[in-house]
C-alpha cells in the first residue's frame, strides 16, 4: 500500500504528503514501481519536476539512465568514466541514456554521451523500436536532432507502427526539424501502419503549408 500511495502522490504532485511519507519511510525513494521503472524515474515521466527534486533528497544513488533523463552531467561523466559500456546500455523499461537524453530534452547530456561513443542508431529494445530520433524528433528538441543527424543518425528509421520521424515532424508541426529531415533525405513517401504518409498527418492537424511541402 505504502507503495501504491507513494506513486499517487507522485502522479498527483502532491508535495506536501509525499515529503511526509519520505520521512517516515526514505527507502521508498528507491523503491522500484508498479510501472517497473523507479519513483524518481516515474516522476520525470510523468513530467513532476518539483516532485523530483524532493525525491533527490532521498534517492542513495542515481542509475546512468535517471542521470540522463534529469539532466545530472555531473553523474553521467562519472559513471561513464568508471563504466563507459553503460553509453549503449539499456533501462529497465528499455531505453538507452541517449534515447532518455533525447526525449527528456538534456542536450547537453546527449552531447556528452555522443562524444563518449553513445551509438545514434540503436533502438530502444523494449517492442516500440524507438530510435534515439524518434524521440528527440518527438519532443521538439531541435537541437538534439541537429546534432543527432551530424553523428549519422538515420532518418527513415520506423518505430513500433511504421512512424518515422517525419511522420512525427509533420504531425507536431515543426518546420525547422521538418527542413533538417529532408535535408538528410528522409522520404515523403513512407507509409506508416494505416497508410498514412507524413503529409496526411500534417493535414489532420491543419497545418496545410507542411501538408503541402512533403507533397511536393
Amino acid at each position: 500500500m505504502k507503495a501504491d500511495t507513494l506513486e499517487e502522490y507522485i502522479q498527483t504532485d502532491n508535495l506536501a504528503e509525499l515529503g511526509a511519507l519520505l520521512k517516515r519511510e526514505p527507502a521508498l525513494a528507491n523503491s522500484n514501481t508498479s510501472l517497473g521503472v523507479s519513483a524518481i524515474m516515474l516522476a520525470q515521466y510523468y513530467k513532476k519536476p518539483a516532485v523530483v527534486s524532493l525525491l533527490l533528497n532521498y534517492v542513495d544513488e542515481l542509475t546512468m539512465f535517471e542521470a540522463a533523463a534529469i539532466g545530472k552531467l555531473d553523474v553521467v561523466e562519472n559513471l561513464t568514466a568508471a563504466h563507459p559500456q553503460l553509453v549503449n546500455d539499456f533501462s529497465k523499461d528499455g531505453f538507452t541514456p541517449l534515447g532518455l537524453a533525447c526525449y527528456f530534452g538534456q542536450a547537453n547530456i546527449a552531447d556528452f554521451l555522443i562524444a563518449n561513443g553513445a551509438n545514434v542508431n540503436i533502438a530502444s529494445n523494449n517492442g516500440f523500436n524507438v530510435y534515439p530520433i524518434h524521440s528527440a524528433v518527438a519532443a521538439n528538441q531541435t537541437q538534439i536532432v541537429y546534432n543527432l543527424l551530424k553523428h549519422g543518425a538515420e532518418v527513415n528509421v520506423k518505430q513500433q507502427s511504421g512512424v518515422t520521424p517525419l511522420h512525427s515532424a509533420a504531425q507536431n508541426g515543426n518546420l525547422e526539424i521538418l527542413i533538417m529531415l529532408l535535408e538528410h533525405n528522409a522520404s515523403t513517401e513512407v507509409r506508416m501502419e494505416g497508410g498514412r504518409l507524413p503529409a496526411d498527418l500534417a493535414r489532420e492537424k491543419g497545418f496545410d503549408d507542411i501538408a503541402e511541402i512533403l507533397s511536393n
